[in-house]
């Protein structure tokens, strides 16, 4: 197979899938090697010893909320003993934002490829303000995060079982053309989707009290849709992975420290560079001096043509990431055609004479052109525990990719 056929095979997997949204439930069930103690984090493998503010916020927080230290400073003293053991979350078929934190009892959402039967998980969205995946630790975020796990997680199961599943495919093509982008700006997808969860958690609710909870902090949250959009690009790249000869790009990650890239003909092998900052606005009180470097899984809704490869569709984003003004959003798209294989058709921008969103990130490409891609991103405070300072948009380290087609040329047999 040459490496235009092997490409072709990998985009056309990723074209073909099927994502739907089938299920909530505790990562103890979607993932039984997961382990107690066990902490899935943001990006490629990392230890405690080179891990930035943020996540080390976050997995001291975790471990409180998990009952596995008394307080954050215990919580620390463990994670630097070596009571905890740490893993990426795409080692387990996840993936989270920003600092990614998954463990045992966290519910899941479940997002089932039903053309190749794969699933891939990511865990509820928290909402806006101080959260743990921005870093946040306190008393307000372990008190949101277990009612997310006694109440919103399984009142969600629950509706999305009683609905039969809920494709997401056509969501996301009707999300672009409202002003989407499925990685900064989620307000449509989010609307579209508790248009369709509300009748059902009406439907199979226990109680009054709690579906008003669930149906008002969903409708307060404009990025609830980003998680299951993670999920989605999990289920749709996974089937790509590991087809010889290809260069095409299977996940994306950053974990604060290290940016990460996986090919799909060099299999599980993970190419690492320096995280770089992001570019951006900044919330009041605070400026570039506080931002920490790049961080979170969410680069999986670039690597399937989405976040800020589709930035045409939503030039809202552009001007509240500080990237320009929304009359150059298309250029973003068009910059990133010229290192992918091809349009997707089923996700078209109506502002580009409705062309598909550019999918399937050649390494070659990157490397002839010099371009990396760009991705829309959060920013997150350096120091533990403060939470989101602003937002913008990084590049991709070039290095991951150049040592990726160094390491995929030997693996044609280029020396």
């Amino acid at each position: 197979m040459t490496i235009e056929q092997a490409n072709h095979e990998a985009v056309r997997r990723i074209l073909a899938g099927d994502p739907v949204l089938v299920d909530v439930i505790p990562a103890s069930d979607a993932i039984p090697d997961l382990s107690d103690r066990t902490i899935l984090h943001a990006g490629p493998p990392i230890g405690w010893d080179r891990m930035c503010g943020p996540l080390r916020g976050a997995v001291t927080g975790i471990a409180v909320f998990e009952g596995w230290a008394e307080d954050l400073d215990d919580a620390a003293s463990k994670a630097a003993g070596g009571s905890f053991t740490f893993h990426p979350n795409h080692h387990f078929g996840a993936v989270g934002p920003m600092t990614g934190m998954t463990t045992r009892s966290q519910p899941l959402m479940v997002v089932e490829n039903k053309a190749f039967g794969n699933r891939a998980y990511c865990a509820i969205n928290e909402g806006l303000g101080k959260v743990m995946r921005f870093g946040g630790n306190d008393a307000e975020v372990l008190d949101r995060l277990s009612w997310i796990r006694e109440s919103l997680g399984p009142a969600l199961g629950r509706a999305i079982r009683e609905s039969g599943g809920i494709s997401l495919k056509p969501l996301i093509a009707r999300g672009l053309t409202m002003g989407d982008e499925m990685h900064q700006r989620n307000v449509a997808c989010s609307s579209l989707l508790l248009r369709q969860l509300a009748p059902l958690l009406a439907r199979t609710s226990k109680d009054a009290g709690e579906l008003v909870a669930c149906l008002d902090f969903i409708g307060r949250n404009d990025q609830f849709f980003l998680n299951v959009a993670m999920a989605m690009g999990k289920a749709l790249t996974d089937p790509a992975r590991d087809i010889d000869g290809s260069c095409v790009v299977t996940a994306m990650c950053r974990n604060g420290t290290d940016f990460g890239i996986r090919v799909s003909g060099t299999g599980d092998r993970w190419f690492t560079a320096p995280v770089e900052m992001p570019a951006g606005i900044y919330f009041p009180g605070f400026s570039e001096k506080d931002a920490n470097p790049d961080m979170g899984d969410s680069a999986i809704v670039e690597t399937i043509g989405l976040g800020a490869f589709a930035m045409a569709a939503a030039p809202a984003v552009v001007g509240y990431i500080g990237a320009g003004r929304a009359s150059e959003a298309a250029a973003f798209t068009r910059s990133m055609t010229e290192i992918t294989a091809g349009p997707n058709p089923a996700w078209v921008i109506p502002a580009m004479d409705f062309a598909g969103v550019p999918t399937g990130i050649d390494i070659r490409l990157v490397v002839e052109t010099g371009l990396a891609p760009i991705i829309n991103t959060g920013i997150a405070h350096r120091e533990p525990g403060v939470g989101q300072v602003g937002a913008g948009i990084v590049k991709a380290p070039l290095k991951c990719f150049q040592d990726a087609l160094v390491t995929f040329a030997e693996t044609m047999g280029v020396e």
